[in-house]
């Protein structure tokens, strides 16, 4: 099963399409601007999502992430948000966070889970945890080094990792075969893989910018979305609704890609994730050391403080 395919990350004729993203979803917003209702262009008006007895118990406080801030996702009704010195987890959709002391100078980047396990990637390599709340470092077979992007469906895991480039499981993250030696290197974040089609892959490239695969992950072509991609999600009740967040603008489509208008996202954005059902689009900021998370319910048009 082990395929080290040397295709280039984005073809030639692609990379075309890549380069003329940022053009092409500009375009695309002044076309739609008046139909996008459910589209995501709107102001951005944030309001205190916390009520008095919250306040007033002290239970919501800000995430710890560290320097930067590199990951907000929803795995199995969890919401996890993580940095370079650390992450943490809500199960009541972003309104209170506990803190994870076992991924302290872990620096998440990707994850990926089961309905048994839940796995987490870093600098240091890949950590696993089966309560979702405390990790341990993988050894052995299915240790990965230095992973800075994970995604999966099912038993399917992908991973991008800087010596390896992009990995595979097809046992829920028990052992790893090279996919292609020559991609993933630059990857970063949530791997999005589709669970009708786990061949389907999204991916933040940081030399490409955005970058899919419909043969699991051997070829890539460009996606178009603004310029840095730093973080993409999808609305999992359709996965032809995605966000992109990059270092300074926010996009979103609602045909796979084919076309981007603008997202208003709160300031200084670098990543997002949509609820399980659809209805919330996260969006986390890095505030000093600590995260501040946002929700809308509007597709963007308006966000809501929660931490």
């Amino acid at each position: 099963m082990n395929d080290t395919s040397r295709t280039p990350a984005v073809p030639a004729e692609k990379q075309k399409k890549a380069s003329a993203g940022r053009p092409r979803w500009v375009a695309a917003a002044v076309a739609t601007a008046v139909i996008a209702v459910g589209g995501g262009i709107g102001v951005f008006a944030a309001t205190g999502g916390k009520d008095a007895a919250t306040e007033a118990s002290g239970a919501a406080t800000s995430p710890y992430v560290g320097g930067d801030l590199h990951i907000l996702t929803s795995l199995e009704g969890r919401l996890y948000v993580g940095g370079h010195d650390g992450g943490a987890v809500s199960t009541d959709g972003g309104v209170t966070w506990t803190q994870l002391p076992s991924l302290k100078g872990t620096d998440p980047m990707g994850a990926a889970a089961t309905e048994e396990l839940t796995l987490i990637g870093g600098h240091p390599g890949l950590y696993r945890s089966t309560d979702g709340k405390s990790f341990t470092k993988v050894t052995g077979e299915g240790a990965l080094d230095d992973v800075h992007a994970l995604g999966g469906s099912g038993e399917i895991f992908y991973a991008s990792t800087v010596e390896g480039g992009l990995q595979v499981s097809d046992d829920g993250g028990k052992s790893w075969t090279t996919r292609n030696a020559e991609i993933g290197q630059s990857f970063m974040g949530v791997i999005l893989v589709d669970p009708a089609e786990p061949e389907r892959l999204i991916a933040t490239d940081m030399a490409n910018g955005l970058v899919t695969s419909s043969d699991g992950g051997r070829t890539w072509a460009g996606l178009g979305g603004p310029g840095g991609p730093m973080a993409v999600t999808w609305d999992p009740t359709n996965t032809a609704r995605l966000v992109v967040s990059g270092m300074a603008e926010s996009a979103i489509s609602n045909d796979g890609g084919e076309t981007w208008a603008p997202l208003t996202a709160p300031e200084g954005t670098t990543a997002t994730a949509f609820s399980p059902d659809g209805k919330t689009l996260f969006a986390a900021v890095r505030n000093g050391t600590d995260a501040s998370v946002y929700a809308s319910s509007d597709a963007g048009r308006s966000w809501t403080s929660l931490v």
